[in-house]
């Protein structure tokens, strides 16, 4: 009795198994079958999101690109600086023109205190030397000025001028009081307009621009105009 109880609980355990077996089959399909068109809707799904959120992306301005305010503040600085520039370079020519103008004035002045400085040095060594001219001026006026004596004046003479030495003064010559010493005058002449130098007692010599020694004249007036 035993061994008959027992075939019937296999019996029964292995049916109930078949059926478990045929119950669980038909849930997987199902459940396999249901996850398939799961993954196909959601794909589609995700595809719209997808273009609508690059379409958002392309519609937004982009962050790096200067707006019409950036520009503007771009170009008043770049005018700015260069209107600050332009001021630097003009307050540079003035001074260097400047400079120019006192380097200039400069380089005058001290050629003109060198020719000075020159001017005296020759004067202190010539200034004896005039009155020899005076004397050789005197023999030549009265013919004494001849033979050997002659020739060692013009190389006097040739000599004082190549230092710097000049004479000046003759008949005919406009007076000039800056250059000229008038000893006498000599009356009207209505051959002249202006007074003029009629003899000359002594000649003048001048060194550069400087008088030496003034010409001691004697000159002529012109004559008064009649009634």
């Amino acid at each position: 009795m035993t061994s008959s109880h027992d075939e019937s609980f296999r019996d029964a355990a292995g049916e109930m198994a078949n059926e478990t077996e045929v119950e669980v089959t038909p849930q997987g399909a199902a459940s396999a079958s249901a996850g398939t068109p799961g993954s196909d809707t959601t794909e589609p799904a995700g595809t719209p999101g997808g273009d609508s959120s690059a379409a958002s992306t392309d519609e937004q301005p982009d962050a790096d690109q200067p707006t019409d305010a950036d520009v503007d503040n771009d170009t008043d600085t770049e005018v700015d600086e260069l209107t600050a520039m332009k001021g630097s370079l003009a307050d540079l020519t003035h001074d260097l023109q400047r400079l120019s103008a006192e380097y200039a004035n400069y380089r005058k002045r001290v050629d003109r205190d060198r020719q000075l400085v020159a001017d005296n040095a020759a004067y202190k060594a010539l200034a004896p030397v005039i009155e020899v001219l005076d004397t050789i001026d005197r023999a030549r006026e009265h013919g004494e000025l001849d033979g050997g004596f002659k020739a060692v004046a013009d190389q006097l003479e040739r000599a004082v001028a190549s230092s710097g030495l000049v004479r000046f003064g003759a008949p005919g010559d406009a007076f000039d009081p800056t250059r000229h010493e008038a000893l006498s005058h000599l009356g009207e002449d209505a051959e002249v307009s202006v007074t003029t130098v009629k003899h000359v007692a002594k000649g003048g010599y001048t060194i550069g621009d400087r008088v030496v020694r003034a010409a001691q004249v004697l000159v002529v007036d012109p004559a008064a105009p009649t009634a």
